[in-house]
């Protein structure tokens, strides 16, 4: 009989995770709170060893086939260009793939042969309870299953993590910074290229990233922590507007359209760290585990590697699931920590706290 497992979560950590589970003849289940794929966001990277697993998958020529070739630029408040570049091409960079955020989660949830993966949309766990066989889980609509696994691929704010290993008080850990995201269709970009366009001011950063048919905006800005309700929309609305209101370029319009929009997400630069990544018949995977944040640019990368080492692990026990789970942490937690030692660089380019920062990165892009 098969083994069945639950993977809560259906972006890019579980998307994969639930494709080499399947490949390897679980019986896979996938729950999302939201009404479908989650869509949205801007560009991402495969870099490194993720690009290995994704030959692994059969998916990198699909992946090369939508890659995003750009070239990004850094404007003065008069949306005249101070640099422009392209990270791809710069040494560090190349060989990496940037797509669209909607491509990668669409080529990996087309490479799930179909009906072989039971997708549950607009449900979560409430309630998970180990036993020494299996797993009792509550879901939200009241019905209750049996798992010899479960995994949680839900995110920086994972519900499973909370369930299983506390508060995230506890695992997180903030780095002086604050961020938004929005549609922002009504706004162009006024660059004749198809990439980012990037402004700064000392503790700041905003940019607008051209998506397919739309526009993506993106505010940042430095501040010691906050004390605010991340479920309440209005008061993320009056930070923004406290921390922006009287800022150039784009701007004022971008502000305009966040405060206004009903699709804003605002956050907290943090990073996960844990001392483990499962406790018992449940394991953590991609930023439920380890968020790293987007200024290492490694997110996605990471999550694709990791969901492909666990089931590697899974793959190779001989039914020994703590061994599997205690190799998975002890093989990647290093590579994982060796990737959010590089936030701090990361903010210090793209939010420098000073003029002479800011300075400093421009002249980073210049090469």
């Amino acid at each position: 009989m098969k083994k069945q497992v639950l993977i809560s979560g259906a972006s890019i950590a579980g998307l994969t995770l639930a494709y080499w589970l399947n490949r390897h003849g679980y019986k896979v289940t996938v729950i999302e709170i939201s009404k479908g794929l989650r869509k949205g966001g801007s560009p991402i990277d495969v870099r490194g060893k993720a690009l290995d697993a994704a030959k692994e998958m059969g998916i990198l020529e699909k992946i090369k086939a939508r890659e995003f070739v750009h070239t990004d630029a850094m404007v003065n408040a008069q949306n005249e260009p101070l640099v422009t570049f392209s990270l791809n091409a710069q040494a560090e960079y190349r060989g990496d793939i940037e797509i669209h955020r909607d491509d990668l989660v669409d080529i990996l949830y087309g490479n799930i042969p179909a009906n072989t993966v039971e997708f549950l949309f607009e449900n979560r766990i409430e309630e998970l309870i180990q036993q020494k066989d299996q797993v009792t889980v509550t879901f939200k609509n009241g019905k209750r299953s049996n798992f010899d696994f479960v995994f949680g691929a839900d995110g920086t704010h994972s519900a499973v993590r909370k369930l299983v290993f506390g508060n995230e008080a506890a695992y997180s850990r903030f780095f002086g910074a604050y961020f938004a995201i929005a549609e922002a269709s009504g706004i162009k970009t006024g660059r004749p290229h198809s990439g980012a366009v990037m402004y700064q001011e000392p503790g700041k950063l905003a940019a607008l990233y051209p998506f397919k048919k739309t526009v993506n905006a993106l505010l940042v800005f430095r501040s010691p922590k906050l004390n605010y309700d991340y479920r309440d929309m209005a008061q993320h609305r009056q930070i923004l507007k406290d921390h922006f209101q009287n800022s150039s370029w784009k701007i004022p319009r971008i502000l305009d359209t966040m405060l206004h929009s009903d699709n804003l997400y605002f956050d907290e630069v943090c990073q996960i760290h844990m001392p483990a990544w499962s406790k018992g018949r449940v394991a953590l995977v991609g930023d439920a585990a380890h968020t790293a944040s987007f200024p290492t640019g490694m997110g996605t990368s990471l999550a694709m590697q990791g969901a492909t080492i666990l089931a590697q692990e899974l793959q190779a026990s001989n039914g020994d699931y703590q061994s599997a789970f205690s190799n998975y942490y002890a093989s990647y937690k290093p590579f994982v920590e060796s990737i959010q030692a590089r936030i701090i660089r990361g903010l210090d380019w793209s939010v420098p706290e000073t003029q002479q920062g800011i300075e400093a990165a421009i002249n980073r892009f210049k090469g």
